[in-house]
């Protein structure tokens, strides 16, 4: 089989992993996240909002590839991937609110805050965070307490202030700081590798590979989180807003340095697909199991949205 027959079937498999990881998750969110008969209604009813029907579903189907690469049934993977969706939105939620970014539109539709009202957005991620570990404590995900508690730990930590959330605080003081080109690559491994990379390694937990043989899915996590906030930077300075789905233009409107500002358009997406040539590198002895994942690794840079 020749290279771009096997990026022709690779990109299938991918195409057909996105619809079922798009319609597996929306199933599983809708089962664990029923409307009560009570004044709690409108709370879960901005959960779904927010959870179901839109996003790309990358870092669950990260989860979802990784685990059944390594031999991990479905039904599990798909319940981590919810836990890590779920922390996903939850940033999303409170990003958009007018303290923090105060965006209009999201996934193509109303922000929440707009969709309903400010205090329901706030409590709406309050319980998509909570309900991430409630997931990943749950039997039903996996009866081995050491594996609920590695779950727990890898995405807590992608999640707080050595990972998303301080990656987000150093974003917010991206507007009136001066960030070189290693300052503006520790953020993002913050902001958006970290959920990424975690994203990896909970497959791998899954499938109870140790820490210390997980090393090359690491480095592949690691490379393709880089290679997705470059793309990011190449929408938010080159992107069509309405196949976007959200705001863009808004670092070049506040002053903050990026990929693109500091290594030009063309240099930022040498970079972006030099990267994706070394995550797919990273998983040569998996073979055609890692079909999904390489495929995955390319579409990051290739996305419009």
């Amino acid at each position: 089989m020749g290279k771009m027959e096997l990026v022709d079937s690779d990109g299938a498999k991918l195409s057909s992993a996105l619809n079922r990881i798009a319609r597996d998750i929306d199933a599983v969110f809708d089962v664990l996240l029923p409307v009560p008969d009570d004044t709690r209604a409108p709370l879960v009813e901005a959960m779904r909002y927010s959870a179901m029907d839109g996003g790309k579903r990358v870092r669950p189907l990260l989860v979802v590839a990784t685990a059944e690469m390594l031999g991990v049934s479905r039904d599990p993977a798909l319940r981590v991937g919810c836990a890590v969706e779920a922390i996903h939105v939850y940033s999303l939620i409170h990003d958009d609110l007018p303290c923090m970014d105060d965006d209009e539109l999201r996934r193509g539709k109303a922000t929440l805050h707009k969709a309903y009202d400010e205090a329901t957005a706030v409590l709406a991620g309050d319980s998509l965070h909570a309900l991430a570990f409630e997931i990943l404590t749950d039997d039903e995900t996996t009866p081995d307490p050491f594996t609920q508690a590695e779950l727990v730990r890898t995405l807590a930590a992608a999640s707080g202030m050595a990972g998303m959330a301080g990656g987000q605080m150093m974003d917010m003081a991206a507007e009136s700081a001066d960030y070189d080109l290693h300052t503006i690559t520790r953020l993002q491994q913050l902001k958006t590798g970290a959920l990424l990379a975690a994203s990896v390694e909970m497959g791998a937990i899954l499938a109870k590979i140790p820490r210390e043989g997980r090393s090359h899915l690491r480095a592949y996590a690691r490379d393709i989180g880089l290679a997705f906030q470059i793309a990011d930077d190449l929408l938010d300075a080159e992107g069509d807003e309405e196949k976007a789905g959200k705001a863009l233009r808004k670092d070049d409107e506040q002053g903050k340095q990026t990929f693109v500002t500091l290594m030009g358009v063309e240099g930022a997406r040498n970079q972006a697909r030099a990267l994706v040539d070394h995550a797919v590198g990273h998983l040569g002895q998996y073979g055609e199991d890692a079909a999904v994942l390489r495929a995955l690794a390319r579409y990051i840079v290739e996305r419009d949205r």
